[in-house]
């Protein structure tokens, strides 16, 4: 598990740790690690080192210094190195080591010359702005930054993009911006690196270790690896049977929405529960459930009489009717995690009075922005301009764990504690997915409740984080080699996402 920090955390450790080593030595740090990703990159994808031609853009803070010192570096290794300063000053210790080097060093006024040179590059270093940039590029940046686009360059950005937020992921304006093929990060990852828009532009995203670790605090926004995915899907043990593994309730699907049902039962039967408990609302599609899935059981029996549930979900395709509501609250009224999606969701959102879920036991809403929008947090509380401060502030006032769902999906625990997903991709954008992750994620729940004997918001949050991975690796593998998909592919790759991650975890 790794963790993100804003830019005033970072700012804090980079202090505390300059008192110890002195200010340059993190610089030094950054610096190498920056041109030994170069280096690396040069040699797999580019020319080779030696007479390769590598740019910098260099703005006038710390963020130009580092490329600046490590333009030095790869001077030293062979590289023909020429830096456009793109500010009338700019970090002094790195100009004196890049002229030192024998390092060429252009105005960015002159912009015929740093043309031609962006031009015939094969990398370019974008050290514009660093990770207290906030705003578009200015003019000069912003044209030398498209130059740097229309090359055909390798673009490497320097701690972050110039022109994106580091703490929310926005963009102020995307043509003024750095498009990064690969983005050296220093010190710990950055939210803006990680969440939409801004990470679309990041291209790869590659950590450098400049000795942060101990000054930083423990995280409350973190990302998921493998190995902590794999501890929400563990290997079954001798001692196991079905109870013992949870057993998921599932209300979906309608005589309207048919397929909703399917998909949810079918991404919560592959979430390593031991059974799937499907609640039939008298539609008839409870039958041709168990036509399709043979292993799931069905009843008639309130959601509180089915003691041996140990989490529901429950809104996919379910209609936002009378019947809708009154089952909503019977499950609302059990004593185990509830997942709240889709059409229950629309439910909760026109609920009177002020919307609060203090249950005994977690539930965990799952919306779109749509759904966020109808539940009143957007745009008031900003989704579209900061994913994680919204889904925090969401969670905290509804007592509930909240994912947000779309690029970098966001989870969060009302503690302030949340995820941020780098699993998933764009192949997921297709009708009926977001049903197959709220069956997965109750299953995981389920699963998770069973064995530990109850779960409170924070590890339902981690829980329902590694469901969103799950989900995202399943889209994945199903889309190899350009394959289009649809949600019934993704439910049919949960298992091959599942074997991925306990093999991860375990090489």
């Amino acid at each position: 598990m790794r963790g993100a920090y804003d830019v005033a955390t970072v700012r804090l450790a980079e202090a505390a740790v300059m008192d110890d080593v002195g200010p340059s030595v993190l610089m030094q740090r950054a610096a190498v690690g920056l041109a030994d990703m170069c280096t690396a990159l040069l040699r797999t994808v580019g020319p080779g080192v030696a007479g390769s031609r590598v740019v910098i853009l260099a703005g006038s803070g710390s963020n130009g210094g580092d490329a600046l010192h490590a333009g030095a570096l790869l001077l030293q290794r062979g590289a023909s190195v020429a830096a456009v300063l793109l500010a009338d000053s700019v970090h002094e210790a790195g100009r004196r080591s890049f002229v030192a080097a024998g390092g060429l060093c252009l105005s960015g006024a002159d912009t015929l010359s740093a043309s031609e040179l962006i031009a015939d590059a094969d990398v370019v270093l974008d050290g514009i702005v660093g990770i207290g940039g906030l705003g578009p590029l200015r003019p000069l940046a912003a044209e030398m930054s498209q130059c740097a686009a229309d090359s055909g360059a390798l673009i490497v950005a320097v701690d972050l993009p110039s022109g994106v937020n580091a703490d929310t992921g926005s963009v102020a304006d995307t043509q003024a911006l750095v498009g990064a093929d690969v983005t050296v990060t220093f010190g710990c990852l950055k939210p803006g690196l990680l969440v939409a828009p801004a990470r679309d532009h990041a291209g790869a995203v590659t950590l450098v270790d400049i000795g942060l670790t101990s000054a930083l605090p423990a995280a409350t926004l973190l990302v998921l690896d493998h190995a902590d995915i794999a501890r929400c899907v563990p290997e079954p043990s001798t001692e196991d049977y079905k109870y013992s593994r949870g057993v998921v309730g599932i209300v979906a699907g309608s005589g309207r929405y048919r397929g909703a049902g399917f998909l949810a039962t079918g991404g919560a039967r592959h979430g390593n529960a031991g059974m799937v408990h499907y609640l039939d609302r008298g539609d008839g599609l409870a039958a041709d459930i168990v036509d399709r899935f043979w292993d799931v059981v069905t009843s008639t029996d309130a959601p509180t009489s089915v003691s041996r549930a140990t989490a529901w979900a429950i809104g996919p395709g379910i209609g936002r009717d009378i019947s809708a509501r009154s089952v909503l609250r019977e499950v609302l009224a059990t004593s185990c995690p509830v997942v709240v999606d889709a059409d229950a969701l629309r439910v909760l959102s026109d609920a009177e009075g002020p919307l609060r879920l203090d249950r005994a036991s977690p539930t965990v809403l799952t919306p779109h922005l749509g759904e966020f929008a109808a539940l009143g947090f957007s745009p008031g509380l900003g989704a579209e301009e900061d994913r994680v401060g919204a889904a925090r502030a969401a969670a905290k006032e509804l007592g509930a764990v909240v994912v947000l769902k779309g690029p970098g999906t966001v989870t969060a625990s009302p503690s302030g504690r949340a995820f941020i997903d780098i699993e998933g991709g764009p192949e997921l954008g297709t009708a009926g997915s977001g049903d197959v992750l709220s069956g997965l994620t109750a299953a995981l729940l389920a699963g998770a409740a069973a064995r530990d004997g109850g779960l409170d918001d924070d590890d339902a949050a981690f829980v329902a984080a590694a469901a969103v991975a799950l989900h995202g690796i399943a889209g994945r593998l199903a889309a190899e080699g350009g394959r289009p998909i649809t949600a019934r592919d993704i439910v049919d790759h949960v298992p091959a996402a599942v074997a991925l991650v306990r093999r991860g975890s375990t090489s």
